[in-house]
């Protein structure tokens, strides 16, 4: 079984106490050679600017490959695609392109006046470009907005031919969920990389409530699990092993890429990376 090229994806800090656990995970995740990292926004594009400083300060300070989430919320086709010249300008040159969730108090993402009405407008744009290698989101478990059981394989489709290079799927908990999905994708024709997303759980009631928000599938044997190991406190033991071994049933499905939703706290994923057998190969430097 073939170590696979892993990738992370982190969050921009709200203050202080974030700013030195972006930095403290970055230190510890660094030297497991990722091919890139990732920085998202927040709800609604609320953390815009701060996504873009952070961005550029990953790429120029710590060597990583870094790619930027841009969205379509609240704002306008000319303030996205400035956000995106900036970005290229610093040098990055990956962008992960999404709708977007809409801003808190909302249920339904309404595009902005004169903005982008949806994410392949914004791939297309960005493709348009020639600057960016362009990655893009998927849903092996039916997305909440979908109105059939195929919708989200079609619409990955569409993200493709508007010009993405990439998919990373939203997470899921057994690998025949991503194995389904994937032979779905084949025989619509796509052919590009699609990669799974991991999700290893540091709360158990928070990625609970994460997954029924965006429709993950929660097979009963998980949820029983947890609630014994939270009365046990052996959480951590058991998310290590859960996510370790669905990592390792997804490579021996033949998958060869893996991209971790670290939640900024990376003690967890570096456990699981060790266990499917990625280990530390380069140390990072200072990246104040």
């Amino acid at each position: 079984m073939t170590t696979p090229e892993i990738s992370f994806e982190f969050f921009p800090p709200k203050n202080i106490e974030g700013t030195f656990r972006l930095w403290d995970t970055v230190q510890v995740l660094a030297p497991m050679a990722p091919r890139f990292v990732s920085v998202t926004y927040g709800a609604g594009g609320t953390t815009r600017e701060l996504t873009r400083d952070v961005v550029a300060t990953l790429h120029k300070h710590s060597g990583l490959r870094t790619a930027a989430h841009l969205t379509c919320v609240n704002a306008t086709r000319e303030e996205t695609l400035a956000i995106a010249r900036d970005f290229a300008a610093a040098g990055v040159t990956d962008i992960v392109a999404l709708r977007g969730d809409p801003p808190k108090g909302q249920d339904r993402f309404t595009p902005t006046p004169d903005g982008f009405q949806n994410s392949c407008e914004l791939i297309e744009a960005l493709k348009a470009t020639g600057d960016f290698t362009i990655r893009v989101g998927a849903y092996p478990d039916k997305h909440p907005e979908a109105t059939t059981e195929t919708a989200d394989v079609e619409y990955l489709k569409r993200k493709f031919d508007a010009g993405a290079d990439e998919a990373l799927t939203q997470f899921f908990f057994e690998a025949e969920t991503f194995f389904r999905f994937r032979d779905a994708c084949e025989k619509a024709g796509i052919d590009k990389p699609i990669v799974p997303g991991i999700l290893p759980i540091e709360n158990w009631k928070g990625a609970r409530r994460f997954a029924e928000s965006c429709g993950t599938k929660i097979p009963a044997w998980v949820i029983d699990a947890f609630e014994k190991a939270e009365r046990d406190g052996r959480t951590d033991l058991l998310a290590t092993a859960i996510c370790s071994e669905l990592c390792s049933d997804l490579m021996d499905g033949g998958v060869d890429k893996l991209h971790f939703y670290t939640l900024n706290r990376p003690e967890l994923t570096r456990d699981v990376c060790h266990a499917i057998g990625v280990t530390p190969s380069v140390k990072l430097e200072n990246v104040a």
